[in-house]
């Protein structure tokens, strides 16, 4: 609970010295930051929208309050990080389940555990036939059904391990569809407060007078569904897309299971069958 205590800490004192800021200042600082860091493609626009006003969305942006301004902004790059999350997480899924299909195949195709080097294969694979065999080496002599339970166990941490590391990155995606229209609000009350503030200050309840601050006010709350709507669909997407990669791991799961259960009756196979003439002589006296 320590994190979210110190954030709305940060926030309680940030708030009154934002709203104390100049709005020319901030727009000048805003313009030079958006100019050195995407180009004058876009600081270009924001320039001319700061000089000559008017009800365009970038229009209100500059004309903003610099809390609402704030809020905007973050909402924007809350949603262009959702963008970005989303897209790398199916470039690293898309590359996990090649890799995996890879390694399934080529274990399939072997039909063993033993004998099957570990490092050939990649992904959860390596590290599922790293673990059979070694419980294999460790446990030589020892009840097949008791490694196969132990290699179960093994193989059932490392498929969560896999569907955990790969689900990393998606919690960003949830937080932003949960919160980002809560944030919005926040800016848009922020901003009808300072539309009131202003009726107050000049007397005058003109639509002219409250209409632009109130707009402005609600451009945050339309941000903010735009940045928390895609989110929730990506979001969505991200966890169906993993689901698929977890069953696939599943599957690999259970394909070294099977290698394995076919290494050991193998083994308990030719450890039966007589060698030497005096072993076929004691088979044959035992039955």
């Amino acid at each position: 609970m320590k994190f979210p205590s110190i954030l709305l800490a940060a926030v309680l004192v940030a708030t009154p010295q934002l709203a104390a800021a100049d709005t020319a200042s901030v727009n000048i600082a805003l313009i030079t930051w958006v100019n050195e860091w995407i180009g004058p493609a876009l600081s270009d626009p924001m320039r001319i929208a700061a000089q000559q006003g008017g009800h365009s969305p970038l229009a209100m942006f500059m004309g903003a309050d610099i809390v609402v301004k704030a809020v905007m902004f973050g909402l924007a790059i809350a949603s262009v990080l959702g963008w970005a999350v989303w897209a790398g997480k199916i470039v690293q899924v898309s590359w996990a389940n090649a890799r995996l299909r890879r390694s399934y195949r080529k274990l399939a195709k072997a039909g063993a555990v033993k004998g099957a080097a570990a490092k050939s294969f990649s992904g959860p694979m390596r590290a599922m036939v790293r673990a059979a065999l070694a419980e294999i080496a460790i446990s030589d002599g020892l009840n097949k059904t008791g490694i196969k339970e132990r290699v179960a166990s093994e193989l059932s941490r490392i498929e969560a391990g896999a569907a955990r590391s790969m689900q990393s990155g998606a919690m960003v995606l949830g937080s932003i569809g949960s919160t980002a229209p809560f944030i919005g609000l926040f800016g848009t009350v922020w901003g009808i407060m300072n539309s009131f503030i202003g009726i107050a200050e000049s007397g005058s309840t003109s639509l002219t007078v409250v209409a632009p601050g109130i707009a402005e006010a609600l451009l945050a709350t339309a941000i903010g569904l735009v940045a928390a709507i895609p989110a929730v669909l990506l979001y969505n997407h991200i966890t169906r897309v993993v689901t698929g990669y977890r069953a696939r791991v599943g599957d690999a799961a259970a394909l070294v299971e099977r290698c394995l259960s076919r290494d050991l009756d193998r083994a308990e196979r030719i450890t039966d069958v007589p060698h030497t003439t005096a072993d076929i002589a004691t088979k044959l006296a035992a039955e």
